[in-house]
């Protein structure tokens, strides 16, 4: 058995790796994520994936509803760190799929990957209470910085974690962002990883403080623009799983069931067959029997 297959089988007992193998990890998996395009090409058959948060084992749950990698081509869309216990395990097994089965799964930017909001909701202080330095915190932040910012599949459907940008008009202009750096404060990079759809017309003010809101007016344009069907995205909590806006031109997935333990909702994968057809997979928090037990100081109490 290689080195990764046997971090593999560890991080899906939820075991983290040693800090060097962590390191080593980290290190080949840059070499295959700078190859990737701003706008990453991906094919169907594929399995598209909302925000994970650090909830290990309803990943788990996820991938018992979606099937294994790599006999299921996965899309995940960021946020895989910070609110839940497990942030470094998820991350880890995540990045060594990428590694081991690179053309099987694809995962791409989300705010949250980003040094300075870990630091505040959880990423940072979990890496310090499991490994004792800071040094894989900064190992994983490397990484995301070389992460892609969207993934385009069959040229007709646009995934992005969070949504457009008044500063983008067509995929080109995604493609030519410097994305190797902390995620800016301002700009197009920013937006495509905090903006939200909304009801209302043209852009507006985002509560987030980051990003914007933007109108069906916005999408319709943007799809007729670029040729594309749907934007799919995730960066919202939606109580049902999914959620279909603008007369089906937006779709939001959110894979975090009973998201930070206690929000009720149940959680969804989108499958999109070889013709593009799609079928959403609701699914349920992992059954409490079925999860480690956290100790008490695992995580902060974080409100949403």
């Amino acid at each position: 058995m290689s080195d990764l297959d046997r971090w593999i089988e560890q991080l899906k007992r939820c075991e983290a790796l040693k800090e060097s193998e962590v390191k080593e990890l980290c290190e080949r998996a840059l070499d295959i994520l700078v190859e990737e395009s701003n706008v990453q090409r991906v094919d169907a058959p594929i399995t598209i994936c909302g925000d994970i948060h650090g909830q290990f084992y309803d990943l788990m749950e996820l991938f018992k509803v979606g099937g294994d990698c790599p006999q299921t081509n996965y899309l995940f869309m960021g946020d895989f760190v910070d609110r839940g216990f497990y942030s470094v395990e998820t991350f880890l097994l995540l990045l060594a799929l990428k590694v081991r089965y690179p053309d099987r799964i694809t995962l791409i930017r989300g705010n949250h990957e980003s040094r300075q909001i870990t630091q505040v909701y959880g990423f940072y202080d979990e890496c310090l209470r499991k490994y004792g330095s800071a040094n894989v915190w900064r190992y994983c932040t490397d990484i995301f910085d070389y992460l892609s910012l969207s993934a385009l599949i069959d040229q007709r459907m646009f995934c992005v974690h969070g949504g457009l940008s008044p500063t983008v008009k067509s995929l080109n202009e995604i493609r030519v962002i410097d994305r190797k750096q902390e995620v800016p404060h301002d700009g197009a990079m920013c937006d495509l990883l905090w903006s939200d759809p909304e009801d209302i017309e043209g852009w507006g003010l985002s509560p987030r403080g980051a990003g914007y809101l933007f109108g069906g007016d916005i999408c319709t344009q943007f799809n007729q623009d670029n040729k594309v069907e749907v934007v799919a995205r995730a960066h919202q909590l939606v109580m049902e799983g999914y959620k279909w806006m603008f007369g089906q031109q937006l779709v939001t997935v959110w894979s975090a069931p009973n998201y930070c333990y206690r929000c009720g909702n149940v959680a969804a994968i989108l499958e999109l067959d070889g013709a593009l057809n799609k079928n959403f997979k609701v699914f349920e928090a992992a059954p409490q029997d079925a999860r480690g037990i956290p100790t008490k100081t695992a995580a902060p109490d974080y409100f949403l």
